[in-house]
């Protein structure tokens, strides 16, 4: 399937997911799941995660409630004439792994990127119930086709890093660590060990 060609419709068979997340919807996934995203979330990478704990650490108010919300971790390129966003491919998630543990304590439900998380993160995860989800890198093009809009909301001079907020449809993941603890990249680790 050609990349121009691509249509949100093709991943219609995934598990469909209204953001921002719902404990009940969280509860109902599990590693290894297929989900498409559709609704609110918001992006951030190392700048952005820098200067949310800072804020916290100083007492200040964050630019955004992330309570129940999912965070991207994307450094989107620019947007061509004509186009929502440029290319939005996932940004490799144990980068933000220091900043993560405080930030799921608010309450952030979500967090989505690629690659493995820390145990740290993980036990965070379980402590503060909320899942990791993974993209598909090297398909930026293709993922900023599921953006139907961008709004910049803090950071704008840290550029890309920023915190944005997408509206997106039709978004693909996979669950990667579920409510119950379970890492579906072990889980497939462990099906070809055996």
């Amino acid at each position: 399937m050609s990349l121009l060609r691509y249509e949100p419709r093709f991943f219609a068979d995934l598990v469909k997911v209204i953001l921002p997340l719902t404990a009940e919807t969280m509860a109902g996934l599990e590693a290894g799941d297929l989900v498409s995203l559709s609704g609110v979330l918001y992006t951030g990478r190392d700048q952005t995660h820098r200067r949310l704990c800072a804020l916290l650490e100083q007492g200040e108010p964050l630019p955004v409630d992330l309570r129940g919300q999912l965070l991207y971790y994307v450094g989107p390129t620019p947007a061509r004439p004509g186009q929502v966003i440029g290319a939005a491919g996932p940004t490799t998630s144990y980068r933000m792994d220091a900043y993560t543990p405080q930030l799921l304590a608010l309450g952030l439900a979500a967090t989505m990127g690629k690659g493995a998380r820390s145990w740290a993160v993980r036990q965070a995860m379980r402590q503060e119930g909320a899942i990791y989800l993974a993209t598909i890198g090297g398909a930026g093009a293709l993922l900023s086709k599921c953006i139907k809009k961008s709004e910049l909301v803090a950071f704008a001079d840290a550029g890309p890093e920023a915190l944005f907020r997408f509206e997106v449809e039709g978004f693909p993941a996979v669950v990667i660590n579920d409510l119950a603890g379970r890492d579906y990249y072990e889980m497939v680790a462990a099906k070809q060990g055996s």
